[in-house]
């Protein structure tokens, strides 16, 4: 095969942008993401699936949380970040609750 075919192959498979898709691309890069947004979207619900991961958390109690970029490099796993927590815990000096007045 030759240097000709090899180019005129390569650029049949080229996808073609027509001069208008050039511009808006160009005006569009200025923009905000609040610009581009809608007003409004129409979800079709019917296509939305269960969350796979529910069954995890319904009835352990767990919470999650969503941790800084910054934490997350130190803490990788669940039991890292349990584990410190309950460590912190255990150092905190205990705190009375305040007692209860009875309403006369």
């Amino acid at each position: 095969m030759n240097v000709e075919t090899m180019k005129k192959r390569a650029s049949s498979k080229r996808s073609r942008v027509s001069a208008n898709e050039l511009r808006t691309n160009r005006e569009s890069k200025g923009r905000t993401a609040s610009d581009q947004m809608r007003a409004h979207y129409q979800f079709d619900y019917t296509k939305a699936r269960p969350n796979r991961f529910a069954s995890r958390l319904a009835g352990s109690g767990a919470v999650a949380v969503v941790l800084d970029a910054d934490v997350a490099k130190v803490f990788t796993s669940s039991e890292l970040v349990n584990s410190f927590l309950r460590s912190a815990i255990e150092a905190m000096p205990a705190v009375e609750k305040p007692k209860k007045r009875r309403a006369s």
